[in-house]
């Protein structure tokens, strides 16, 4: 159940949706959620989980088929390829991905393998967590809605972290009614991992997290304004959406979009910053109406270079 022990994931199971939430919510920021209207980010997190069952989240939050979408409104050179996808992990002797690669699956949060060295080709491992994986249904204790809509697969990609065996820098851009407000940048993922907040200006803010803030202040991305813009251009015509993204040599890389970030369980530190975030977050009637329905969606044209 991830981050769930199997005992609290049962008894969020045994409970209504409604009740589930508001338990879990209370036991993570020691308040009940007022949801009449919501107003603190938490809040509105828990609310879109109830109640705003857009067809086109499942989609797009599925990592292997928002690559297509995202290549279409990017740019191919944006997307990491996929060596391989399935819903069973192929025959040993088609197992022959050039390391190092990532093993991870497509309809969950946090389900990776990295597989840097032949040493980390335990197949015995790979096969039982894989498994696991696909018999899972993600999100279903905490109401994740859109989880349970995507068909689960394995994916493999290719390892863009560097030599050292690091992750890469995870740059999370929180977009409200089509604009980036602000970036969540993970650093030492599996090390020491560490978690700061910059504006668009790239200007650190006082306030963080699950993790602590990195101490030091980190490098401006070279890429930065070109995550900016095709962060907006995917998160266009929501009221919300975070868009992940790397930079590798300097070349920026899609990572995935996220509807439920954190499930509306992490505290942020200072407190008062979750009603700064709720107040960017519009509600859907502030949209267009031609922004907000499924059916009049439109891509917008690929992020020029540079």
């Amino acid at each position: 159940m991830g981050l769930l022990s199997d005992a609290y994931a049962r008894i969020l199971l045994a409970l209504s949706d409604r009740q589930a939430v508001t338990l879990d919510f209370l036991l993570c920021h020691r308040r009940l959620p007022d949801l009449g209207p919501p107003r603190t980010f938490n809040e509105k997190v828990l609310y879109r989980k109830l109640f705003e069952h857009d067809p086109r989240f499942p989609k797009l939050a599925d990592k292997v088929l928002v690559k297509d979408h995202v290549a279409a409104m990017l740019g191919d050179d944006w997307i990491i390829p996929t060596l391989w996808t399935g819903k069973v992990l192929p025959e040993l002797e088609a197992r022959n991905w050039p390391l190092p690669y990532v093993v991870k699956a497509n309809h969950g949060c946090g389900w990776n393998l990295f597989v840097r060295t032949a040493r980390d080709q335990d197949w015995d491992r790979i096969e039982r967590v894989t498994s696991r994986w696909m018999n899972q249904v993600h999100g279903k204790p905490l109401r994740e809605w859109l989880y349970l809509e995507i068909e689960p697969r394995i994916l493999v990609e290719p390892y863009v972290g560097g030599q050292s065996g690091v992750p890469p820098i995870d740059y999370k851009f929180f977009v409200f009614g089509g604009k980036a407000h602000y970036i969540q940048v993970d650093t030492g993922r599996g090390v020491r991992h560490r978690q700061s907040f910059y504006d668009t200006n790239w200007v650190r803010q006082p306030f963080h997290r699950r993790y602590s803030p990195n101490p030091d202040l980190l490098p401006r991305p070279q890429s930065l304004d070109r995550m900016l813009r095709a962060a907006e251009r995917l998160a266009a015509g929501f009221s919300f959406l975070r868009a992940d993204f790397y930079e590798i040599n300097g070349q920026p890389r899609f990572g995935e979009l996220t509807f439920y970030p954190g499930a509306g369980r992490l505290r942020f530190m200072p407190r008062s910053f979750d009603r700064t975030f709720g107040d960017l977050w519009p509600t859907e009637g502030s949209l267009s109406s031609s922004a907000t329905r499924a059916s009049d969606f439109t891509i917008p044209p690929p992020v020029p270079p540079g």
